[in-house]
């Protein structure tokens, strides 16, 4: 699983933070979420899921 965050849509709600904290993060000087992770671990992959669903600007694309 690949994760892109489309930096023009993201808005700082930082709901994938919230859901996902070990694979996002809000770079501080954007203001913009950021992916922490190359690969996400597929222990990982329903938390993963969970915060794209809860971005409510659909900033957030997988690629499995």
């Amino acid at each position: 699983m690949r994760i892109e965050v489309d930096q023009t849509l993201c808005r700082e709600y930082a709901n994938c933070v919230l859901e996902a904290p070990d694979v996002f993060d809000i770079d501080e000087s954007r203001g913009k979420a950021i992916v922490l992770v190359a690969k996400v671990d597929p222990a990982q992959h329903a938390e993963v899921r969970t915060a794209v669903a809860a971005c409510p600007a659909r900033a957030i694309t997988l690629f499995d």
